[in-house]
C-alpha cells in the first residue's frame, strides 16, 4: 500500500513539472512569434512607404525606368534582383552574421523590395492594389492563426507546398521563353494556393522552433529576424499572385 501511495505522488509531481514546462514553453514560443510578426510588420511598412514615395516621385522613378524606352535602367535591374541577393546572403551567412547585421540586411531587403514594388503603382489601379493587399492580409492572417493553433503536424503538407513552389519556378523559367499569358495566369493562380499554404506551414515551424529556444540567447533574436524575412517574402508573393490574378490594369 505504501508503494502505491509513493508511486501516485511521483506521478503527480511528474505531471506537474511537465505542465509547468509546457506552460513556459508556450510563453517562450508566444514571445518569439511576437518578435517575428513585429519585424515582419515593420518590414512591410518600410516597403510600402518606399514603394509609395518612388511611385509618386518622377525623379526617383526615372532612376529605375528609362523614360525614353520604358525599360529598366541599370539601377532598375539591380533593384529587381537585389532582394534575391539579400535573401541568399541571410540564408547562407546565417551562422556567421550577428543579429545586428541580420537586422540591417533585412531592412535593406525591405527598402529595395519597396523600390521594386513601385512599378505596380504604374500598372494596376489604386483600387486593385488596396483590394489585393487587404485580401492577402486577411488570407495570411487566417492561415497564420491556423498554423499557430493547429495540433496537426503540417510537415507533409509543407513538403507538398514546397514542391508546388519548385514547380512554379520551373514554369516561370519556361514561360520566360514562351511568353504565354495563359500560363502566366495559371502560375499566378497556383501561387495564391502555394503561398497561402506555406503561411500555415511556416508559422507552425517557427512556433515549434521558438519553443525550443532560450529567450536570453542572442541567437534567438537573429532567428526571429530570419523568420520575419521568410514570412515577409511569403506575404509579398501572396500579394503579387493575387494582384496578377485579380488586379485591374490601368
Amino acid at each position: 500500500m505504501a508503494n502505491n501511495i509513493n508511486l501516485s505522488k511521483d506521478q503527480y509531481n511528474t505531471e506537474k513539472v511537465t505542465y509547468l514546462n509546457e506552460f513556459e514553453t508556450g510563453a517562450i514560443a508566444k514571445s518569439f512569434m511576437a518578435n517575428v510578426f513585429t519585424f515582419m510588420g515593420l518590414g512591410l511598412v518600410v516597403s510600402g512607404i518606399v514603394a509609395y514615395i518612388f511611385a509618386n516621385n518622377i525623379g526617383l522613378l526615372q532612376l529605375l525606368i528609362n523614360p525614353v524606352t520604358g525599360g529598366s535602367t541599370g539601377l532598375g535591374m539591380i533593384v529587381m534582383f537585389a532582394p534575391l541577393a539579400f535573401i541568399l546572403v541571410m540564408n547562407f551567412g546565417f551562422n556567421r552574421l550577428s543579429a545586428a547585421v541580420m537586422g540591417i540586411l533585412f531592412l535593406a531587403l525591405c527598402i529595395v523590395m519597396g523600390m521594386s514594388l513601385s512599378f505596380i503603382f504604374l500598372v494596376y489601379t489604386a483600387g486593385s492594389l488596396y483590394t489585393c493587399f487587404f485580401s492577402a492580409a486577411a488570407m495570411f492572417g487566417v492561415m497564420a492563426v491556423m498554423g499557430y493553433t493547429t495540433t496537426k503536424d503540417l510537415t507533409a503538407f509543407g513538403s507538398i507546398m514546397i514542391m508546388g513552389l519548385i514547380g512554379m519556378v520551373v514554369a516561370i523559367v519556361i514561360n520566360f521563353f514562351l511568353h504565354s499569358q495563359m500560363l502566366d495566369y495559371v502560375i499566378s493562380l497556383v501561387g495564391v494556393l502555394v503561398f497561402t499554404g506555406l503561411t500555415a506551414y511556416k508559422v507552425q515551424m517557427l512556433k515549434n522552433l521558438g519553443a525550443q529556444l532560450d529567450a536570453n540567447n542572442p541567437s534567438t533574436l537573429k532567428i526571429a529576424i530570419y523568420g520575419a524575412m521568410s514570412l515577409y517574402i511569403t506575404f509579398i508573393n501572396l500579394f503579387l499572385s493575387l494582384l496578377r490574378v485579380f488586379g485591374r490594369r490601368r
